[in-house]
């Protein structure tokens, strides 16, 4: 019997310990007490074969590693150990050890089944654990390594000192096989050959990202920001063996070493913050021994500085370069397509190619090189903006990239409903740039597509400002010239005409006038307040201030000793930064000189947190705000193309009049009541967009809520084991009321109270 009990508790099925098989009378000769010692050895002896089953099964079709690795630990470990406990009983028993064996030989039952006592909760525990891992989730997906490692760290707190030995042995085997996974992305770059589908990398299915984080498979270990890290460093490592200009490694074996010593000198259970500051060393020593090579931080600095003069419009220039020929282009069109008499249906008429909108943008790169005149082979930011900068029509929708960490839905939704694109060629056309290898290391595809919207948004602005101003360039419509001295009939006649218009369209440019106002002083504001303030702290956390301002001193040193004509000063870190003139100047924030250390993850971090306080600092994210402006731009572009058509009808009269010039196929005094009745009903829509807009800036100014969240201290970028002057944190910049205080100078923006109409009696 006792042979019997022993080969079922090692995974034998025996006839003895299933009551079921036997016959009546042989249960009869089993007493109660020893009915329910075998019931224990029954349930011990099936928990055992279920387990050897599972297990066996595990260990040669499951697809994760993570959880193969646990189920071989518990068939080489803990089943061995209960194996190894079987026999020990059965040696001490056959060397009658008085233990087990008592007087005349016998063996009790209940002695013999007092050694296995301590295994059945523990095997129970076992069973239940690979039952966890066979069992499926939801849509028949197998168990993750990451559900298995988050089940054995809450298990080690179960309260059962055996069941918690246990789930912490395998909670190391699980981790370890976790590691020795996420060692081969780290150190290799590699996705693991052997259960790459159970790993929190993923390859992406999207054009624009190679590998992508799937949250559901990280392990409760480690955080969002250690994976984006970790993420970081593969992408890198992919990018550096793409190049092939540098080793994939960290600079070598040795420094594979190094950082593999690192990971295995983690305790267990690994601890969060352990796995996030040596995921950070291995980082920063990928940056400091191959990056810095590959990714220079002066290429970042100069890209930047590109984006900032072209899409932020640093180079007002080109702005107004570009309004000019797209408006060129549109006349030009206007006159071939004979639409000019149409007045009502001359914007949708008019089409444009994707050739014509590049051609603008070719022609606006020759009209800024005729402004810099002999030097224009010396500006090279200018000669790398028309390599880079693309101009295209958006023939689909703007539609944001997906949601990040970094790019928040509720931005991606507000910009992607934006319609600022649709104003310089009254088709949808956006600025995009060609981003050249590694720089898109730093510089995500959202980051790209919240700076054309930006650009979209101010190059809207500055257009109508510039038409606007261009409607006084029209004389003849603005002012009359006094007739010389006997002029006679003529002359009184030239006088009375001009007077009749004038007091015609006095209303209209006092509109104009109003209009240009408000434009003026929100571009002021929206450029000198909150884009120059927001560049002026991110790009002195870039170069860092005190190294700015020791090459102030070195170049003011120098300038005193060598002319810039000979080849102008240098200093030990012209090398590494770009011109001090590209950038606004600022005190240092102390006295010694300590150079920047940034990685390119953390300057990716940082440009994306600069970029989300523009962008809400811009007011993008208020639909009231940007549905009402873009509104009063159309109303504004009506103005202006409802002057400009009475201005030529006014000069078709004159010829008609004055020298004798006559369309027999056109009405002009018909024309000319239509668009005067067009242009006073277009005059009210401006003033009302105005006051539509300035009132939804009160209401911003008034919501508690918005206040608050404007007000907020700005995120702060950066490791947590880097000091707090190495990370970056956003500039407070800005106010709605610093605003309103401008656009309140003047009574024509009165609320209803009668200035519009005191300004235009």
């Amino acid at each position: 019997m006792l042979h019997e009990i022993l080969l079922s508790l090692s995974g034998h099925p025996s006839p003895l310990l299933r009551p079921s098989t036997l016959e009546a009378d042989a249960l009869a000769a089993i007493t109660p007490p020893e009915r329910q010692l075998l019931a224990s050895a029954a349930h011990l002896s099936h928990v055992h074969v279920r387990l050897i089953a599972n297990a066996s099964q595990i260990s040669a079709s499951h697809p994760s590693p993570v959880c193969r690795a646990v189920s071989n630990a518990i068939q080489s470990h803990h089943l061995a150990a209960f194996q190894r406990k079987i026999l020990d009983v059965e040696q001490s028993i056959l060397r009658h050890d008085p233990d087990l064996v008592g007087a005349y030989h016998i063996v009790p039952l209940t002695a013999v089944m007092s050694e296995f006592q301590q295994w059945t909760r523990k095997m129970d525990w076992l069973l239940a654990t690979s039952n966890f891992i066979l069992d499926k989730r939801g849509g028949n997906a197998p168990c993750q390594g990451a559900d298995l490692i988050c089940r054995l760290r809450v298990d080690v707190g179960s309260g059962y000192r055996d069941v918690a030995d246990a789930a912490l042995d395998l909670t190391k085997v699980a981790e370890t096989a976790w590691l020795k996974q996420a060692a081969a992305w780290v150190l290799y770059g590699r996705l693991p050959t052997l259960g790459s589908t159970d790993f929190f990398i993923q390859e992406a299915h999207s054009p624009q990202e190679e590998f992508t984080i799937v949250p559901e498979y990280l392990p409760p270990f480690v955080t969002l920001p250690t994976a984006s890290s970790m993420l970081y460093i593969g992408k890198s490592l992919n990018r550096i063996r793409a190049v092939g200009g540098a080793s994939s490694t960290l600079g070598g074996l040795d420094h594979v070493s190094s950082k593999l010593r690192e990971l295995a000198g983690l305790t267990f259970p690994v601890n969060a913050v352990a796995l996030s500051r040596t995921v950070s060393s291995i980082r920063r020593s990928l940056a400091e021994n191959t990056l810095s090579k590959l990714l220079p931080l002066v290429k970042v600095v100069d890209m930047l500085q590109l984006l900032r003069d072209f899409f932020l419009l640093g180079r007002g220039e080109f702005a107004l370069a570009l309004t000019q020929e797209a408006d060129e282009k549109i006349r030009n069109r206007w006159r071939r397509a004979g639409n000019l008499a149409n007045e009502k249906d001359v914007l949708k008429n008019v089409t444009i190619k994707d050739g014509e909108v590049a051609a603008v943008l070719n022609r606006t790169w020759t009209v800024l090189a005729s402004m810099q005149g002999q030097h224009a082979d010396e500006d090279e930011q200018l000669d790398l903006a028309r390599d880079l900068l693309r101009l295209q029509l958006a023939n689909k929708p703007q539609s944001a990239p997906a949601a990040t960490s970094d790019f928040s839905s509720d931005v991606a939704k507000c910009l992607g409903q934006l319609q600022f694109n649709n104003l310089l060629f009254s088709v949808p056309a956006t600025l995009h740039i060609d981003l050249p290898a590694p720089l898109d290391m730093v510089i995500s595809p959202s980051d790209l597509f919240i700076y054309s919207s930006i650009n979209a948004y101010l190059l809207s602005l500055q257009r109508a400002h510039i038409r606007l101003t261009d409607l006084w360039k029209m004389t003849s419509l603005r002012r009359h010239h006094a007739a010389p001295r006997g002029g006679g009939e003529h002359a009184v006649m030239l006088r009375q005409r001009w007077s009749a218009r004038s007091s015609a369209l006095r209303s209209s440019w006092t509109t104009a006038s109003a209009a240009i106002f408000f434009i003026g002083e929100t571009e002021a504001y929206l450029q000198t307040e909150v884009i120059a303030g927001l560049w002026e702290t991110f790009s002195a956390w870039l170069i860092g201030d005190n190294v700015r301002q020791n090459n102030n001193d070195v170049l003011d040193s120098e300038a005193r000793e060598q002319s810039p004509v000979d080849g102008g000063p240098s200093n030990q870190f012209e090398d590494l930064f770009i011109p001090e003139h590209h950038f606004n100047s600022r005190p240092p924030a102390a006295a010694q000189p300590r150079s920047p250390v940034h990685d390119p993850q953390s300057l990716s971090k940082a440009h994306s947190l600069y970029l989300d306080i523009l962008v809400r600092r811009l007011l993008l994210t208020q639909p009231t705000f940007t549905t009402s402006l873009y509104t009063l731009l159309v109303h504004i572009d009506h103005l202006i193309l409802h002057m400009r058509r009475l201005h030529s009808i006014f000069i078709s009269m004159d010829l008609e009049a004055d020298a004798g010039v006559v369309d027999e196929f056109v009405d002009l005094e018909r024309e000319e009541q239509e668009v005067m009745a067009l242009l006073h009903a277009v005059e009210a829509e401006v003033r009302g967009g105005i006051e539509a807009v300035v009132g939804t800036l009160r209401s911003l100014a008034s919501n508690i809520d918005f206040l608050a969240e404007w007000e907020a201290e700005g995120r702060i970028v950066g490791d947590d084991d880097l000091d707090e002057e190495d990370r970056y944190t956003p500039g407070r910049i800005g106010g709605i009321d610093r605003l309103l205080m401008k656009l309140d100078f003047g009574s024509w923006l009165g609320s209803g109270d009668g200035g519009w109409e005191q300004e235009t009696e």
